[in-house]
């Protein structure tokens, strides 16, 4: 009787910590649960986490991410920093004798102990197989360039076996490398992903993308859109100031077939601007927050955060750290945008989800592209509207495809999360907006309701 108790115990600990699988939604636009709940992808970026903290350290990053509402980790299994040959923070190598086939066993059930950990913490992770520098170095890693599409498949097919089990990853390919030309780098990345694939088997349904650098236009779907394996797009949008990210986003929305498309990596909170700190200055907080909202209400079916020192994990008392980090890694897990993430995907949550498209009819009159670009999305049946002004300037707004003859108008702080309500007003076709504030760092988000709807406050999440 003892022995079943405790077999008990352990069968419900590891049920307890299982999270519902992801899928693509029915219109291949978003992504959710299996039971059907919408997934607003609300990301970090921690590629260093599996090679360079503690399982202290890790309990310390997963509770704080998914206290400010973080839903998702990216991470990399062989890591940018000399992740082959330097040990783990457990003294850990990933491999036998630096051979991709041969797995260490230890190495590998670190990485199934972080997985759960992130899942008793609400949180699903983006597994990257390898960084790309396993496959070419180029002037940003160290390598060793161990792949080709043999090995590469079965390093895959590896990982798939010993992770079958675990329902909260979604496996990421790539990893910040755009695949050359006049070589086999695509062969080699389409082979990991089949081999992951085939190690998870026929009855595991894994989720796939490919994160790339930045500067492509299509992201992932220059090379694998049409691939039955990858099932939606990343970008990298880079680290640059006032890119108008949102063309990158619509690249990918307006591509047959459809597929859901995410913005993987973006502007870093603290990260030198196009990492030149004595040019440039660093990134501020509106920044990056602009480019958010101009991502997801241009289509993107969540978004990413990323923080400089906390990507790469940085401890001053043991690294020299990449891209002049300020601080270390745990001091920055505060940071302002961490904080104001929550924000955008309570507000994507307050309204239906599965039938919002981007529309910019909803703002009238000529745009120049630039830092001030307006930007507007809503529901296929016109139930509600959000647009999205950086800098506050009044917007000419165009109301004809919103069907509510009485219309609720609000202003959303993005950040702090409170709405303003105005009031209701009968729907003319059109009206000029005014948001609260204007200038820099004064960026605000309008929301239109059909008043019969009776929608709550936005930001209040009804799922």
């Amino acid at each position: 009787m003892r022995i079943l108790f405790c077999l008990c115990l352990f069968i419900s600990s590891q049920v307890f910590s299982q999270l519902p699988k992801l899928k693509v939604s029915e219109n291949n636009r978003f992504l959710q649960t299996e039971e059907g709940k919408p997934f607003f992808w609300t990301g970090d970026t921690a590629w260093e986490l599996l090679h360079k903290l503690n399982n202290e350290e890790v309990d310390h990053y997963f509770k704080t991410r998914a206290d400010q509402g973080f839903n998702i980790v990216q991470t990399v299994i062989l890591a940018e920093f000399d992740g082959v040959e330097t040990a783990n923070a457990l003294g850990q190598k990933p491999f036998i004798s630096t051979n991709p086939i041969k797995l260490n066993v230890s190495y590998i059930n670190h990485v199934r102990t972080v997985l759960d950990k992130a899942a008793e913490n609400g949180l699903y992770v983006g597994l990257l197989p390898t960084w790309g520098d396993k496959v070419f170095k180029d002037k940003w890693g160290k390598g060793p360039e161990m792949f080709n599409e043999k090995n590469a498949f079965e390093y895959g097919k590896l990982l798939g076996l010993h992770l079958r089990d675990k329902t909260n990853i979604v496996w990421i390919i790539g990893g910040d490398r755009t695949p050359r030309e006049n070589t086999n780098d695509v062969e080699i990345w389409r082979a990991m992903a089949q081999g992951v694939k085939e190690g998870l088997g026929i009855f595991v349904d894994g989720i796939f993308s490919f994160h790339t650098q930045p500067n492509t236009p299509g992201g992932s779907s220059t090379w694998f859109h049409n691939d039955d394996w990858l099932d939606f797009n990343m970008h990298q949008t880079g680290h640059c100031q006032d890119l108008l990210t949102y063309k990158n986003i619509s690249h990918d929305y307006n591509l047959k077939p459809v597929k859901p498309t995410i913005d993987g990596e973006p502007l870093y909170e603290e990260i030198p601007l196009c990492f030149d700190v004595k040019k440039n200055g660093y990134s501020q907080t509106y920044d990056i927050r602009k480019r958010m909202y101009w991502n997801v209400f241009a289509g993107a079916f969540g978004q990413t955060y990323g923080h400089n020192s906390v990507w790469q994990m940085y401890n001053p008392e043991k690294d020299k750290g990449a891209v002049s980090p300020i601080r270390n890694w745990k001091q920055s897990l505060d940071l302002p945008m961490a904080n104001q993430m929550k924000h955008l995907k309570d507000l994507m949550l307050s309204r239906p989800f599965f039938d919002r498209i981007p529309d910019q009819t909803l703002i009238e009159g000529e745009q120049t592209e630039d830092g001030d670009y307006v930007i507007g999305t809503r529901d296929e049946s016109g139930t509600y509207a959000f647009i999205y002004s950086p800098s506050g300037k009044t917007v000419n707004i165009n109301t004809k495809n919103l069907r509510g003859q009485n219309l609720r108008i609000w202003w959303y702080d993005v950040r702090t999360g409170a709405a303003f309500m105005l009031g209701n007003t009968v729907n003319y076709g059109s009206f000029a907006a005014v948001p609260p504030s204007s200038g820099k760092g004064n960026d605000w988000v309008l929301v239109i309701d059909d008043a019969s709807k009776g929608y709550d406050k936005p930001g209040t999440v009804a799922y």
